[in-house]
């Protein structure tokens, strides 16, 4: 996925969505929102928070609002695009310009940074517990040192081996992995670490 720059750059990379984009642009923009650039994704915050941001994916364009959850949504427009994963953030969907009701979207956008200003929010929620699967957690016994580097890691990254080992289906890829990723923790790196840059 491209990270754009700046707002004028996400237009122009989403060239057929544009009129869209620009529509929803402008009805944002007329609110106390700051427009700025997060992810490579038109954003738009109040005192420095969050409110919405805007976006163009293969069948839509959407308005994502990252305390979605708390807005009344008295039109049934917002989705939780997801469903399991994300409690906060909604997402209102449009095909073409002819679906904006810029009234309502304003209220919404309104109501977004009415919240803000309250302090309102719904916090995700912290350090879940890790659940290691058996033979992660056998590997791991087996090699103490291994046992003490996974232990070191942060919540999240002994958080993506274990899914990374539990979501495979079969015993061999279970057990292939797990010869992928000892020389990993051994080494004190998480599963993702090369992509955060």
């Amino acid at each position: 996925m491209q990270r754009y720059k700046t707002v004028v750059d996400y237009l122009d990379g989403h060239e057929a969505w544009r009129p869209l984009l620009e529509r929803l642009r402008a009805v944002l923009k007329e609110s106390e929102v700051e427009e700025t650039v997060k992810w490579g994704i038109p954003c738009y915050t109040y005192g420095g928070k969050n409110v919405a941001s805007i976006g163009a994916f293969k069948d839509f364009v959407s308005v994502w609002f990252f305390q979605g959850a708390l807005l009344r949504d008295e039109h049934g427009v917002l989705v939780n695009a997801q469903e399991g994963k994300t409690k906060a953030m909604r997402q209102w969907r449009f095909q073409s310009v002819n679906e904006i009701n810029e009234d309502w979207l304003r209220a919404y956008v309104d109501e977004a940074i009415d919240n803000q200003k309250k302090g309102r929010e719904i916090k995700p929620q912290r350090e879940k517990p890790v659940e290691v699967p058996d033979e992660l957690a056998s590997a791991l016994a087996e090699n103490g040192d291994a046992g003490e580097r996974f232990e070191a890691l942060s919540p999240g990254k002994r958080r993506e081996y274990a899914e990374y080992i539990s979501e495979a289906k079969r015993a061999e890829t279970r057990i292939r992995r797990l010869e992928k990723i000892m020389p990993m923790i051994l080494a004190g790196h998480g599963l993702h670490d090369r992509y955060r840059k």
